[in-house]
């Protein structure tokens, strides 16, 4: 294997690995700022040795337990940790199970280690967005940069914000649990959001080579279900599973042969997994009888995913609903990007020039001044309509707004397609 490769393994290991490498040194040294730092000392490491030793059969094993070396040589060499020192070296030198359950980090088949440092990132010591943005980092191995993306604000505002979240957590000395009982529920609102936006970029990757992620979006599944089954009297937790199941049910249908991107409308519904849109309807009314009159945001989301999956056909989708359903989702959860989609769901029930309306009447939203959708969007209606010169001018401004390879290669087909038909 050429160094080239061996670096793309590692990346991808990388990728796979991380959330479940810094949540069992997480446990370990119960300081999540810690836990990142050791899990990317492992990661330099492997960028150093593999390309010259070759890659070990347990990749994952090899990082948590360089990890697990470098956390006990810390420890072992400062002064000021001394009682640390003391416990933390006898719990893993002294004691064969707890030995035994390092080795076992990295196999935690029920996620409580993930669930528990999702927990931990989600305290209220944490101001709302530094909640989202630390669980993204350390659960859904994004880079500075691709979660400033999510949140659109500068990458310098969004490294500040980590390193506060960080120190703060350690500084409290945070418990690294799951609470119970009424604590659980206080919190339960970021961990959800926190499960969907990890879900998100497995299901549209915000950057890198790949359009989806599969692999995330399995563990947000996963979190997910346990989540419903420690709180099943919350309607959202089965709102959100709902929509994760709805969505992942897509997941085959979403690229094509050379993964390329295929868009909602064009997609081969043959395709779609029945399994998981089954689960995902059951779950729908679990959340619809908990939550009667009152929906919340996942459950809106879910009951529009539901639309989706319940037409054999594009042609057969209910747009109308689709429509109305936004509009509720509009007054829950005010959103510039709710309007958005709702602008796409105008243009679908009522014609493009009705969705370019609502299109355009966004473009001067502070929010969306950094969001590919927004032009991708507006160049789709504009297409519709004839108008190809400026369709393809909005396709070029998206595709210098996405850092996805495979969103900016279908970005500029679309343009390159607008600029024939505008002659």
């Amino acid at each position: 294997m050429s160094a080239s490769d061996t670096h793309r393994t590692v990346e991808t290991v990388w990728r796979m690995e991380s959330p479940k490498l810094i949540a069992g040194l997480a446990r370990l040294t119960r300081d999540v700022g810690r836990a990142e730092e050791l899990a990317q000392d492992a990661l330099v490491a492997a960028l150093k040795q593999w390309p010259e030793e070759g890659v070990p059969r347990n990749p994952a094993a090899w990082l948590m337990q360089v990890a697990k070396h470098r956390a006990l040589d810390a420890v072992r060499h400062e002064a000021m940790a001394r009682r640390k020192q003391e416990e933390f070296g006898r719990d893993l030198d002294n004691d064969p199970a707890a030995m035994a359950d390092v080795d076992a980090a990295l196999d935690d088949e029920v996620g409580d280690d993930l669930l528990r440092l999702i927990f931990t990132a989600c305290h209220p010591v944490l101001p709302q967005e530094a909640r989202l943005a630390l669980t993204l980092r350390l659960l859904g191995g994004l880079t500075t940069e691709e979660i400033a993306r999510a949140f659109l604000v500068p990458e310098p505002t969004m490294a500040q914000r980590l390193v506060r979240a960080k120190k703060t957590l350690s500084d409290a000395k945070v418990p690294y649990e799951v609470p119970e009982g009424p604590e659980l529920g206080a919190r339960l609102a970021s961990v959800l959001e926190v499960v969907y936006l990890i879900f998100n970029e497995g299901y549209a990757a915000t950057a890198g080579e790949d359009w989806i992620r599969p692999a995330l979006c399995d563990e947000a599944l996963r979190l997910g279900r346990i989540l419903a089954a420690r709180a099943p009297q919350e309607p959202e937790v089965h709102g959100l599973a709902a929509l994760m199941e709805l969505q992942a049910s897509r997941l085959r249908a979403r690229t094509g042969a050379d993964g390329e991107p295929i868009l909602l409308l064009d997609q081969n519904r043959a395709r779609w997994d029945r399994l998981l849109i089954g689960r995902g309807l059951a779950a729908l009314e679990r959340a619809q009888q908990l939550a009667g009159s009152s929906p919340g945001p996942f459950l809106l989301q879910a009951a529009l995913a539901a639309c989706h999956a319940r037409a054999r056909t594009a042609d057969e989708t209910d747009w109308q609903r689709i429509v109305a359903l936004y509009g509720i989702l509009a007054r829950v959860t005010p959103s510039p990007i709710v309007e958005l989609n709702r602008a796409v769901a105008v243009s679908m029930a009522e014609g493009p020039a009705a969705g370019l309306v609502l299109v355009e009447a966004l473009a001067a939203e502070p929010a969306l001044r950094r969001y590919h959708l927004l032009p991708s969007v507006r160049g789709n209606l504009l297409s519709k309509l004839g108008r190809h010169a400026e369709a393809a001018e909005a396709f070029e401004q998206a595709v210098a707004l996405t850092r996805n390879a495979k969103e900016q290669a279908l970005m500029r087909r679309r343009a390159e397609t607008a600029r024939a038909a505008a002659g």
